[in-house]
């Protein structure tokens, strides 16, 4: 049941705007209890796009998540690339264009500019969901064993889509319980590596993550995250504190310090 993910934009594979969308999307995922397996940047490439995509459906991704690509700019065609991928055609979204109306107080006959019109456009065999926060709707979209959910680029609209549709579709699909533990020890990761993946192969629902970046230069101690998921809470937490009293006993095995709070 993994989860991968696409940020989509040339702006963001350039390095001209940090990418805090997929850092918030990720975070929301681990806290559901979902399975992020991949996160993708991509340019304004057709191609590119396509075989990403494909690539992604091929791996049997139950979820792929998309943002960006969704404006009236011609290098916005997330709609276009995913349509040829599932073998249909971008249509206009007549529910999308009466909702465009409504909230801007128009008329059925009055006419739509161009921009709105192309941001109502989805693959024919897919459904919009209308956005809480902006015009581009989020788009989802079934095709072989899996589904795809394409969100506009915009944080604001981003997460209010997230929260408004994909959020409650990730907890029914996972129901899984996250349980998390930071510690920390006076080791450097090479050192620290090995014990960490014993860890885990004793406790395989228990994933761990070292930080070598926040490393404490003065007292040599170095945070350890601990991640357990399981379909039960109780069970989330028992076998967390088990992987946590197993690491404690391997690290102080070499002489080194292991603190459950940061020194």
């Amino acid at each position: 049941m993994a989860i991968e993910l696409f940020s989509i934009g040339t702006e963001l594979v350039l390095g001209q705007i940090q990418d805090t969308n997929a850092h918030w999307i990720a975070q929301q995922i681990l806290q559901i209890g979902g399975e992020l397996r991949r996160v993708t940047m991509l340019r304004d490439d057709a191609e590119e796009m396509y075989e990403a995509l494909e690539s992604a459906i091929e791996r049997e991704t139950s979820l792929i998540l998309t943002t960006g690509g969704l404006g009236p700019t011609p290098d916005d065609m997330t709609v276009a690339v995913v349509a040829s991928l599932i073998g249909t055609k971008p249509v206009v979204s007549e529910e999308t264009l009466a909702d465009f109306r409504k909230r801007r107080e128009m008329s059925e006959n009055d006419p739509l500019n161009e921009a709105l019109t192309k941001m109502a456009m989805i693959p024919e065999s897919a459904t919009a969901l209308q956005n809480p926060a902006g015009w581009a709707p989020c788009i989802s979209v079934e095709y072989q064993d899996t589904t795809l959910m394409m969100m506009p680029g915009p944080p604001r609209e981003m997460k209010a889509i997230f929260e408004t549709y994909i959020q409650p579709l990730i907890a029914e699909r996972y129901r899984a319980e996250i349980t998390t533990a930071r510690v920390y020890v006076s080791m450097f990761e090479a050192e620290v590596s090995p014990l960490m993946q014993k860890v885990m192969e004793h406790h395989p629902d228990v994933y761990l993550k070292a930080y070598v970046s926040l490393r404490n230069a003065d007292t040599n101690m170095m945070p350890v995250d601990l991640v357990s998921t399981s379909a039960d809470k109780a069970d989330a937490e028992t076998q967390l504190q088990l992987a946590t009293d197993y690491f404690r006993e391997l690290v102080v095995e070499t002489g080194k310090h292991f603190s459950l709070e940061e020194a």
